[in-house]
């Protein structure tokens, strides 16, 4: 007896379709499984018999043997609990459905034949469309997540007596009356730029950023209002699209931080990790390799506060996922590829008592500067694009009452300035001036000969190197595009030469 059915097991933040495949035959009774599984799911043949038995379907005393293929993937997680049940009662005879090969199951069983959650269900539900299965049997708890991919019919299940009354009933219909009523409200934001006093510089700085997508870093002493600022940043920050969201839902699904409730995300993450966090935190990986910080920042914002606590060689792995806007992590048990198509914001002091250059309050000796400083390598400055300087602000500026711009004005300009970006990029593939290909720059961000004249001397002057001065470039291409201008003029070259003087001051001064 024999019998076959479909599953899915997460690969990267995708899913690959599994074959569950099921033979009783005459032999010494035993049970076996095969098919290069994980500990956890080798652990599925004892919870499906103990399930089996408590549901009143006991296994005949026979040689069973389960075989997941294709064996050249590594199989984990307790997805596959469902599947290998339905696979063997099927091939006793407790089911008999002839459409089990349109339909794909996954979930998790407890000893008393309860259906569990699993994650990942949203990759799961669309790489079984993808497949073209049409029929989708998930733990009832993963139900409004699976049913966010369209033209597949799901059906929510709690035990397994469940399961075999649907697959031998042969209907196959979703209750309209479970399906998700979705929150589309606006997310109240605590922080609004309307919030800060003073800082013009910074705000601008922020702006520009936003607008481009470009990696930013904010240098300045104790209670300046750097991390204030960062927070305020996903308030300007557009909506995404359709395709964006369900990229950034697979990626928390995966991770189990994905809240069905609210259906696909809709806004930006902003991402903060603790400077203690580990290298496989921040960039993913582990023996069962899994997104990291980097990817859950994916199409948002990463806020590294107080950068220069973190550890130096984690810092360091960032320099490939800044340019690449990916991240690949092997492992033997294969090659994965995450994204990471985020925007860096960083937050430091310029010493470690917080107040260099202030002689008149910096006690901190050059070595020490110098030795503080050097925990940012030159090569990962490179990979930030604007540099600003976040002062003390006085007593006048902190109390002043007038009213501050709020975020939504903001907001609306840099949803302005994305919208010219993406229709100027769309036939080049990619949508924002900060991911401007070098061999585009000459075409996106031509200079007139006085402009050239000019960045020739500043090249010479800053001691820029070809990676930062593309992204000079860059940057002075998205202060054209917030003043609507088509070429890219001197004031324009002149502010993002500023962003890129800042790390000169100093970084070279203590040099």
């Amino acid at each position: 007896m024999y019998s076959i059915v479909n599953t899915a097991t997460i690969y990267g933040i995708d899913s690959k379709l599994i074959s569950v495949e099921a033979d009783i035959s005459e032999g010494m009774p035993i049970f076996e499984m095969v098919g290069y599984l994980s500990s956890e799911v080798k652990e599925a043949k004892e919870r499906v018999r103990a399930a089996l038995k408590n549901a009143g379907y006991g296994l005949p005393i026979k040689r069973i043997t389960v075989n997941l293929s294709p064996a050249s993937i590594r199989k984990t997680g307790a997805g596959f609990d469902l599947p290998i049940a339905v696979a063997i009662l099927s091939a006793i005879g407790v089911i008999e459905c002839h459409e089990l090969q349109t339909i794909c199951l996954c979930g998790e069983i407890s000893l008393d034949g309860k259906i569990q959650p699993i994650n990942g269900v949203l990759s799961m539900a669309i790489e079984a469309k993808r497949n073209n299965l049409q029929i989708l049997i998930v733990p009832k708890k993963n139900l409004l997540e699976a049913r966010l991919v369209s033209d597949l019919i799901t059906i929510g299940v709690e035990d397994i007596s469940e399961v075999i009354e649907i697959l031998n009933s042969g209907v196959y219909k979703t209750d309209e009356s479970e399906n998700p009523g979705f929150n589309e409200d606006e997310i109240f934001n605590e922080f609004d730029f309307s919030m800060i006093n003073g800082q013009q510089a910074l705000r601008r700085a922020c702006e520009v950023a936003i607008s481009g997508m470009h990696n930013m870093l904010m240098v300045g002493p104790p209670g300046a209002g750097k991390s204030m600022i960062a927070k305020c940043i996903p308030s300007i920050l557009p909506v995404m699209d359709n395709e964006e969201q369900l990229e950034l839902s697979k990626i928390y699904s995966v991770c189990g931080m994905f809240d069905e409730r609210q259906g696909l995300i809709k806004y930006r993450p902003f991402r903060s990790p603790h400077h203690t966090v580990s290298a496989q935190g921040l960039v993913g990986g582990g023996h069962n390799p899994h997104p990291g910080e980097i990817s859950l920042a994916h199409r948002g914002v990463l806020f590294l506060d107080e950068l220069t606590e973190f550890n130096k060689g984690t810092l360091e792995i960032l320099r490939q996922p800044l340019e690449d806007k990916q991240v690949h992590i092997s492992r033997a048990a294969g090659s994965f590829t995450y994204p990471a198509d985020f925007v860096l914001v960083a937050a430091m002091n310029p010493c470690s008592c917080g107040y260099y250059p202030d002689l008149n309050r910096c006690h901190c000796t050059r070595q020490s500067i110098q030795r503080y400083l050097s925990k940012i390598s030159q090569p990962l400055l490179d990979r930030i694009d604007i540099c600003v300087e976040a002062p003390t602000l006085n007593f006048n500026q902190i109390s002043d009452k007038q009213e501050n711009e709020s975020s939504e004005a903001i907001r609306r300009r840099v949803i302005k300035c994305h919208s010219m970006q993406k229709s100027r990029y769309e036939a080049y593939g990619f949508k924002f001036n900060s991911q401007i290909p070098s061999g585009f720059i000459e075409k996106f961000c031509g200079l007139s000969k006085d402009n050239m004249n000019y960045m020739e001397a500043m090249y010479e002057k800053y001691n820029l190197t070809a990676r930062t001065y593309h992204k000079v470039l860059r940057v002075a291409r998205t202060i054209a595009d917030m003043e609507n201008s088509e070429e890219i003029q001197l004031n324009h070259l002149q502010e993002a030469i500023c962003y890129r003087g800042l790390d000169k001051r100093y970084w070279e001064v203590v040099v």
